[in-house]
C-alpha cells in the first residue's frame, strides 16, 4: 500500500477521481452518454473533447521540459496556426472545397514547423535559455497571428474544416481521436524506439550526453519541433471548433495549463525521466477541474483561485520534500506514544527525533 501511495500518479489519480465524484454528486446523471443522430454526446465526452487541445499542447510540453527546457510560445503557435488556416480558406472562392482545406491545413502545419525550427535553432545552436528562446515567439507571435488576420476575427464556413475540432468521427468527437492517435503515436516513438531514452540521456545531463555521443542538438531541435507541431494541430482545433480565427484570444495561457498538466503527471521541471501517461492524467485533471468550477457554481470571478488552490494541493501532496515531513510526523507521533505507554521507560527528546528525521 506504501507504494502505491508514494507513486507519482497516485495523487493525480485520486484527485481526478475525486473531482469526477464532485460532478456526479451535483449531477446525478454526469456519466450518462447517449448515442444521438449517430454520435455520442454527453459531459464526460465534453471534458475528452475540450481537453484535446490541452493535452496535445502538454504532450509537446512534456518532450521539452524533459531535456530541461520549456516552451512558453505554444499558445502564440496555437493562434498563428488557426489564424493562417482560417485566412486562407476565407480568402478561397471555394472555402467548403476538401482541397482547399486540406492546402490551409498543410500550410498551417509546414508555419508551425517553421516556428519550431526557430525555437530549436535559439536554443540548440545559439545557446538561449529556453524560457528566454520561446518568450520572444510568445510575445512576437500574437503580433503575427494580428497582421495575418489584419487586427480582425475571421470567420469561416467550410463543413470539412468544422469537422477537425468539431464534427465526428465513428460516432466520437473529430478532435479525441485526432488526439489519441498522437498520443498514441508519440508513446510509440519515445517508449519502444532509442529517441525516449536520448531525451531522458540529454535531459539529465547535456554534457555527458555529448561526450556519450548523443546528438543533442538533433534532439533538442526535434523536441522543440514537435512541440510546435502539437501546437499546430491544437490550434486547428480550436479556430475549427469555433469556425473562426482569434488572434487575442485562440490558445490564450494554454501554455501554462500544458505546463500544469504535465508537471500533475510527474515529469520534473528539472529534466530527465518523464510520464507521457502522467501527462494523459494531468491534461484532463485540469479540464475536469475547468468543468467543476461550473458545475458545483463557483462565481467566475474566483475561478482562477480555486484552479491555482487545487493544483498547488497536488504539487504539494506529489512534493518528496512534503511526503518526508508527512513520514517524520508519524514517527514522531509512534515514538512518543511508545514512550508513553512505556512504564518507567524515558520520554523520547524532540532533538533525537529531529536528527533521526534528518538522516532518513
Amino acid at each position: 500500500m506504501r507504494n502505491i501511495v508514494r507513486h507519482r500518479l497516485f495523487w493525480p489519480v485520486v484527485t481526478l477521481a475525486a473531482l469526477l465524484a464532485l460532478n456526479v454528486i451535483v449531477e446525478h446523471d454526469f456519466f450518462a452518454i447517449r448515442l444521438q443522430d449517430g454520435h455520442l454526446f454527453g459531459s464526460v465526452i465534453d471534458i475528452l473533447r475540450n481537453g484535446a487541445p490541452t493535452l496535445l499542447v502538454a504532450l509537446g510540453m512534456t518532450l521539452v521540459i524533459a531535456t530541461r527546457g520549456i516552451d512558453l510560445s505554444v499558445g502564440a503557435i496555437v493562434a498563428i496556426c488557426g489564424a493562417l488556416a482560417c485566412s486562407m480558406i476565407a480568402a478561397s472562392p471555394t472555402p467548403g472545397s476538401v482541397g482547399t482545406v486540406l492546402i490551409a491545413v498543410g500550410a498551417a502545419l509546414v508555419l508551425a514547423i517553421v516556428l519550431g525550427l526557430w525555437n530549436g535553432l535559439l536554443v540548440s545552436v545559439l545557446g538561449i535559455q529556453p524560457i528566454i528562446a520561446t518568450l520572444i515567439l510568445m510575445t512576437a507571435g500574437r503580433g503575427l497571428a494580428m497582421l495575418i488576420t489584419e487586427g480582425q476575427i475571421i470567420t469561416v464556413s467550410s463543413a470539412p474544416y468544422k469537422v477537425i475540432g468539431g464534427g465526428y468521427w465513428l460516432t466520437m468527437p473529430a478532435s479525441i481521436l485526432i488526439a489519441g492517435v498522437m498520443f498514441a503515436l508519440t508513446a510509440l516513438l519515445t517508449r519502444k524506439t532509442a529517441l525516449g531514452i536520448l531525451i531522458e540521456s540529454v535531459g539529465i545531463n547535456p554534457e555527458a550526453s555529448r561526450l556519450a555521443g548523443v546528438r543533442s542538438r538533433s534532439i533538442l531541435w526535434t523536441v522543440y519541433i514537435f512541440s510546435a507541431f502539437c501546437a499546430g494541430v491544437a490550434g486547428l482545433m480550436i479556430s475549427s471548433n469555433v469556425t473562426a480565427a482569434d488572434a487575442n484570444n485562440a490558445g490564450l495561457w494554454i501554455e501554462l495549463d500544458a505546463i500544469l498538466a504535465v508537471v500533475l503527471g510527474g515529469t520534473s521541471l528539472a529534466g530527465g525521466r518523464y510520464s507521457l501517461i502522467g501527462t494523459l492524467i494531468g491534461a484532463f485533471v485540469i479540464q475536469t477541474l475547468t468543468t467543476t468550477v461550473y458545475t458545483v457554481g463557483i462565481a467566475p470571478e474566483i475561478t482562477l483561485v480555486f484552479k491555482a488552490l487545487v493544483v498547488i494541493a497536488v504539487c504539494l501532496l506529489q512534493s518528496p520534500a512534503m511526503q518526508a515531513r508527512v513520514r517524520n510526523a508519524r514517527r514522531r507521533r509512534a515514538l512518543q506514544k511508545q514512550g508513553t505507554d512505556a512504564a518507567g521507560a524515558p520520554a523520547v527528546s524532540p532533538a533525537s527525533l529531529t536528527n533521526e528525521g534528518a538522516a532518513s
